[in-house]
């Protein structure tokens, strides 16, 4: 029975309903439609709708059919409700009778279904920050293993200075670490109870709203019940979050792609997250990377499709507001997968240490050290800027490494060079170097590890 049928005379066109009905999707909030009657029927005991009894019994319904619905979530499809929240009350009148049909008062839809998707919301960050804990767990432990591990770093896609490979990817864990905080940030925005708002003038019963919240887990009531039944941000702000996240995790499989490609070979993707070619057999894809780039774009396209619903609404609540549950729970869904998946790309990687250091001596990466080491002898860095530079030059014509070259070809382009420069072109010298805070010598890569794991914990 649809829960608004009085004021019309004929059934709704059949097709008209499949358009507009939601069960299809918001039978994801079932529990938290269930906690939300809960939290509301203990409510109105405060203002003598319900008895106490009365209420024990409602609640009592709404358990069991809380543990129904925890078993078996998809049975909920099978039935022709308009949406999750005409199921619920429907099986509950099935439960305790007219009971059931007193639950309503005083409530509407609008702050019923804003209440369901923030408690949906609340839920859905706390597990997605596990997933980013468990993701960063990972990179610690590849970095951990990881630390003598020399490669290029890349600006341009161009050989630029030698890093390492735990300090790439400590680069990840920080990343990561920001998407943590902006989900505690969008969680502490939303943690604000609308349940009381009515459709959007506010409940006429003189519930105490920050009772309410406080029995639903919230830390007080939202303050305008306009807002409350029209407000998405916290929709928005997940998204955006989600969005900003799936970048970094796309950039991250992107490398991961580079570096595992043959001309870089600087690493192998495990069999259980690759897969093999239909018509050549030598292939091995790196599928689950490839997938993780790709689901970015569908992220962000949530984020846009919610941004263009919500810019032009009026206040207080519009249908359009109901496209925002299947954005947000394709969205948070996908982007869960994709810091599972990250993580799993992880637990079986083989990188190549021999073909990075290999790889980190080509490419003049050192160039920037002989110019250091000019401005340690008194040439002003501009100059030795353009000494450095002319014997690239050089070198590239000779076929050489800087470090192959001779003192007398050294002194071609300045007389302060001697023996004591072979010293700081070494790799070694290079990373060591990098000392300040931040930086890529080892030292502080193993205080980067120890920082992050402390912090996790």
């Amino acid at each position: 029975m649809a829960l608004w049928g009085g004021r019309f005379t004929q059934a709704a066109d059949q097709r008209f309903k499949t358009f507009n009905d939601s069960l299809r999707f918001d039978y994801r909030l079932a529990q938290q439609d269930i906690d939300g009657s809960i939290g509301w029927s203990k409510a109105l005991v405060s203002v003598n709708v319900f008895t106490a009894a009365e209420q024990k019994q409602v609640e009592a319904a709404l358990l069991e059919l809380k543990e129904v619905v925890a078993n078996n979530p998809e049975m909920i499809l099978q039935d022709d409700a308009e949406d999750i929240h005409s199921w619920v009350e429907s099986k509950l009148i099935e439960k305790v009778g007219d009971l059931g049909k007193k639950l309503h008062t005083g409530r509407s839809r609008n702050d019923q279904v804003a209440l369901d998707i923030k408690l949906w919301c609340k839920q859905e960050i706390t597990s997605l920050q596990q997933a980013i804990r468990h993701l960063q767990s990972q990179l610690i432990f590849t970095a951990e293993n990881n630390q003598n591990t020399v490669m290029p770093g890349y600006t341009h896609l161009q050989r630029a200075q030698p890093i390492s490979f735990a300090h790439w990817c400590m680069a990840y864990f920080e990343m990561l670490e920001r998407d943590y905080s902006r989900l505690a940030d969008a969680y502490r925005r939303l943690d604000t109870c609308p349940l009381g708002s009515g459709a959007l003038a506010g409940t006429a019963y003189a519930v105490d709203r920050e009772q309410l919240a406080k029995d639903l887990g919230f830390t007080r009531a939202t303050r305008n019940s306009l807002d409350s039944v029209s407000d998405r941000d916290h929709i928005m702000e997940l998204l955006s979050a989600a969005s900003i996240s799936m970048v970094h995790l796309s950039r991250y499989a992107e490398d991961l792609i580079i570096f595992n490609s043959g001309e870089a070979n600087f690493l192998e993707l495990s069999d259980r997250v690759t897969s093999g070619s239909s018509l050549m057999p030598q292939k091995k894809n790196p599928d689950a990377c490839e997938l993780i780039r790709g689901k970015a774009g569908r992220v962000i396209g949530s984020l846009n499709g919610m941004l263009v619903t919500v810019k032009g609404l009026p206040l207080a609540y519009n249908k359009d507001m109901q496209e925002d549950k299947e954005g947000i729970f394709d969205a948070l869904d996908t982007w869960h997968a994709c810091l599972d998946m990250a993580a799993l790309v992880l637990e079986d990687i083989k990188v190549h240490h021999e073909k990075t250091r290999n790889a980190a001596l080509k490419g003049y990466s050192n160039a920037t050290e002989l110019a250091d080491y000019l401005v340690a002898k008194g040439v002003p860095f501009r100059d030795s800027h353009h000494i450095v530079g002319e014997a690239v030059v050089y070198a590239i014509s000779k076929a050489k490494a800087l470090e192959e070259l001779r003192v007398d070809e050294f002194k071609r382009f300045s007389d302060v060079i001697s023996e004591d420069v072979y010293a700081i072109l070494s790799l070694e010298s290079c990373l060591n170097k990098r000392c300040a805070k931040g930086g890529v010598s080892p030292q502080r890569v193993a205080e980067a590890i120890a920082e992050a794991k402390a912090l996790i914990k």
